[in-house]
């Protein structure tokens, strides 16, 4: 998710300056204020699992209650007017980016359409997933995902096991490749953005990048062949068939345009800010939102009618994903204030778990960081423990290094357990379902996650924190 924030969203050492609480200065933040993202939480888990019609049908509407329930105790504890200028950043600095982004990605990645000769093999896939893998940290994970996702399912469609192939593309695509550069994902744009050189993840993320994917590509291969063994044989190429040909190739400049504004944007931080409603609205950032716009607007214009019917093109995953983040972002807020607090919160237990004698404990960054991650959403998560360990990026590149690296990757890799830990993932999800794939559960997917994965983060603890 791309989010805006500046260094005096979060203060360092945490628990501090009131200013950096805005309404909820001097409140006493108890757990109950958590209660309502932890029913978004528990809804979006449990009623597609019960009832996936009416969910289907009513996921908007149900958003939309959780976070009055948040919304409804603001106004009555802090007046309307307060809660309508919260409200107002969250959706100028936060909501209204991420909702930008994602539409652009996805209407420009649903223009490209690519033909293979590629039917689904084992050999065949791993050889998508590690494409997939190399290219997030270029494209974005979003990019990425909604790239390739489609000429997957259009070649595993003849499958009757598919949805493994599409759990292990959101582990790795949607996810884990995104670690080496500040375009791969959104926590270490917002790195970039604090100071933090734009190679660093390079040089650091790679191994720990490298020790997680290798094994899962390998671990994939195998567990793809078990299930391929058990199929019909697959269809034969028409001959004549090309070995690849891609249609809409439009869309694939645009993409770099997308890049290309957020790179500048990222450099432009000391640009001019308007003011609407009391809310700082910095030139650089609407600009930057402005050219996604035109250049979504370009996709529908010059992309070949039929391809993203092809495509089997809908906007129901975009929307999805608006309405749901609509409400975890409203949600959020207390919950977020509460850490913001520190040692001085109700949820002070988390913050102090990531210190031993006053020394900074890298084990329990990454797992931290990276459990709530899996959660709240990524990018402020990062942040807040960017700003925990020091919250200069000088110290955090230098002496502080590996505390850095703990923060990033555990933000970054743990994005990948369950379906809200990164915006791809849902994306991704409801892109197979519109292809027939029997998508597991919320928490059938935290069981594949945590099986698969939890071993793999393990040895990345046991070598590198």
């Amino acid at each position: 998710m791309l989010l805006r924030f500046s260094p005096s969203d979060f203060s360092a050492p945490l628990a501090a300056d009131p200013a950096d609480l805005g309404m909820f200065a001097g409140a006493d933040l108890g757990l109950e204020w958590a209660l309502p993202f932890v029913g978004l939480l528990l809804s979006i888990a449990i009623w597609p699992l019960v009832r996936p019609g009416f969910w289907h049908r009513h996921y908007g509407k149900i958003s939309f209650v959780w976070a009055m329930l948040v919304v409804v105790p603001m106004v009555w504890g802090f007046g309307a007017a307060d809660t309508a200028h919260a409200l107002g950043e969250l959706f100028f600095h936060e909501y209204l980016p991420f909702v930008i982004l994602l539409l652009t990605l996805f209407t420009l990645s649903g223009g490209v359409r690519i033909y293979s000769r590629a039917n689904g093999t084992p050999l065949s896939n791993l050889a998508m997933l590690t494409a997939g893998t190399a290219m997030a940290s270029f494209v974005g994970t979003t990019g990425a995902s909604m790239l390739l996702i489609r000429p997957l399912l259009r070649a595993n469609s003849w499958r009757r096991s598919q949805k493994h192939v599409v759990i292990f593309f959101i582990f790795l695509v949607s996810n884990i490749g995104g670690s080496l550069t500040p375009l791969g994902d959104p926590p270490l744009f917002l790195g970039f953005l604090q100071g933090v050189d734009f190679f660093w993840p390079t040089r650091f993320m790679l191994l720990p990048m490298l020790v997680v994917s290798l094994p899962m590509l390998a671990l994939f291969y195998l567990l793809d062949h078990f299930y391929y063994r058990r199929e019909g044989s697959p269809p034969e190429t028409a001959p004549g068939a090309e070995g690849l040909r891609l249609e809409g190739g439009v869309n694939l400049l645009l993409l770099v345009g997308v890049l290309l504004s957020i790179i500048l944007s990222g450099f432009w931080s000391d640009s001019p800010h308007l003011v609407l409603f009391g809310i700082d609205l910095y030139v650089n950032n609407l600009l930057r939102d402005a050219a996604m716009l035109v250049l979504l607007a370009l996709s529908l214009m010059l992309t070949a009618g039929g391809i993203r019917e092809q495509n089997n093109f809908t906007w129901e995953p975009i929307l999805e994903v608006a309405k749901l983040f609509a409400g975890i972002f409203t949600a959020i807020l207390p919950v977020m204030a509460i850490l913001r607090l520190g040692t001085d919160g109700s949820l002070a237990f988390v913050i102090e778990s990531v210190s031993r004698d006053g020394a900074p404990n890298e084990a329990a960054y990454f797992w931290v960081t990276g459990i709530l991650s899996s959660f709240l959403d990524n990018a402020p998560t990062y942040l807040l423990f960017f700003n925990v360990a020091s919250g200069d990026a000088a110290l955090l590149m230098d002496t502080l290094w590996r505390t850095l690296l703990a923060i990033s990757c555990g933000a970054v890799f743990m994005g990948s357990l369950t379906y809200i830990g990164n915006a791809p993932n849902l994306m991704v999800r409801a892109v197979a379902q519109e292809w027939g794939v029997a998508m597991p559960s919320f928490f059938g997917y935290m069981a594949w996650a945590v099986v698969c994965l939890f071993p793999m983060f393990l040895v990345v603890t046991w070598i590198f924190f």
